[in-house]
């Protein structure tokens, strides 16, 4: 593995911190208050590539791999999480479809990815982290299928032209009888619901989607019947270390933030750093943070090259989740009764963080993700 970005690299991440530095930080705050989608800056985005980062240029993409879109993710994630998901999520679409599709679907739908936006369906009411127990059926008729339950939080949802639909062709099957379909947001019985009140990230809503007898062709599955399962954690150990890049992207501004709070800031005669109680907050924060991207940039690595990386995904999500939640706690400390404000960033860090831990599977999916895997290794 190398260390050093090559110029290809080097050049994408310049572009994108430029980008979080000058079009979404000084707009983060405002979409925050708003809860807002930011529709101007993920179309300037959208002219970068960075909405459809990992669609091969045959398909009207940049074609760069998932390490690129990790670099790209903590970038973005330095000038507002939110925002970044806002304009990174339809490569979480993208990854189903280079997954599962046909060439036909491909051709079809990747070449939208790139003007459009996608949500991917997967999370019930009753079913999070046991993606298996998902109560969405998909009756077979001939040539077509029939789709009837509900989704919720749904990112992006509200603006979506089409989802990655994951429901039960044959539940007695359990998890081996989900399948996956591409579904119209225009299609008849597809009803999206109002945004979700939500604690963070604000400005990437997330809502309800309600499939009433919704038709779709038996064209528009992806994979053979009973594959979804299969597909979604193939998709995971790919998104998840575009996930854990965004977090290490917010534990690196929690970072920034507080040091030069901490630089400027004066207490009993000294700047807050000199204070050790402080100045080592800073070190465990710049520490912690140095772990993450490597855990992260690992799993990202050998997804790029095809190799296994399904415990790395699972180390790198977890760690970088926790980091980001940890660290956005000690700027506030750091800030003392400044960092509870919401006129001083720190806050929405703290907000924006804590949803980290929770989805593209919670750290404690995680935690039985690396036991499963540790596991393995041992038998083998």
């Amino acid at each position: 593995m190398e260390f050093l970005l090559n110029d290809q690299q080097a050049a994408v991440v310049a572009l994108a911190e430029r980008f979080a530095r000058e079009e979404i930080a000084p707009q983060a705050a405002a979409y925050d208050r708003r809860a807002e989608y930011p529709h101007p800056i993920v179309e300037a985005a959208r002219e970068l590539g960075f909405t459809h980062l990992i669609v091969p240029e045959a398909y009207g993409g940049p074609g760069l791999d998932t390490l690129d879109l990790a670099l790209v993710a903590e970038a973005l994630g330095f000038g507002c999480a939110g925002i970044a998901v806002a304009i990174l999520l339809n490569n979480l679409v993208a990854d189903a479809i280079l997954i599962g599709g046909s060439e036909a679907q491909k051709r079809r739908y990747l070449p939208r990815l790139a003007r459009e936006v996608a949500s991917y369906a997967l999370t019930e009411p009753g079913a999070g982290s046991d993606a298996a127990a998902i109560q969405t059926r998909a009756f077979k008729k001939g040539r077509t299928y029939v789709l009837r339950g509900k989704k919720t939080w749904i990112s992006h949802a509200t603006e979506a032209a089409f989802f990655v639909v994951f429901a039960k062709t044959d539940p007695e099957r359990g998890h081996r009888g989900i399948s996956a379909f591409l579904v119209e947001r225009e299609a008849k019985g597809v009803e999206v619901g109002p945004p979700l009140p939500k604690l963070g990230q604000k400005a990437s809503p997330a809502a309800e989607v309600t499939f009433d007898d919704v038709e779709v062709s038996e064209s528009a599955r992806l994979g053979e019947e009973g594959e979804g399962f299969s597909i979604a954690m193939r998709v995971f150990d790919r998104s998840r270390p575009m996930v854990a890049a965004l977090a290490a992207g917010l534990a690196r501004r929690a970072l920034d933030e507080a040091r030069r709070y901490a630089g400027t800031r004066e207490s009993f005669g000294k700047k807050l750093f000199e204070h050790q109680a402080v100045g080592f907050k800073l070190a465990e924060m710049g520490m912690r943070l140095a772990a993450a991207r490597l855990l992260t940039r690992e799993a990202a690595w050998k997804a790029a090259r095809g190799v296994r990386n399904t415990l790395e995904a699972a180390y790198a999500k977890a760690f970088a989740a926790e980091v980001a939640v940890w660290a956005a706690g000690e700027a506030v400390q750091i800030f003392g009764g400044y960092g509870y404000s919401e006129d001083y960033p720190v806050a929405k860090l703290y907000r924006d963080a804590k949803v980290f831990q929770i989805y593209e599977g919670t750290s404690e999916i995680q935690r039985l993700v690396m036991v499963r895997e540790l596991m393995k290794e041992v038998e083998r």
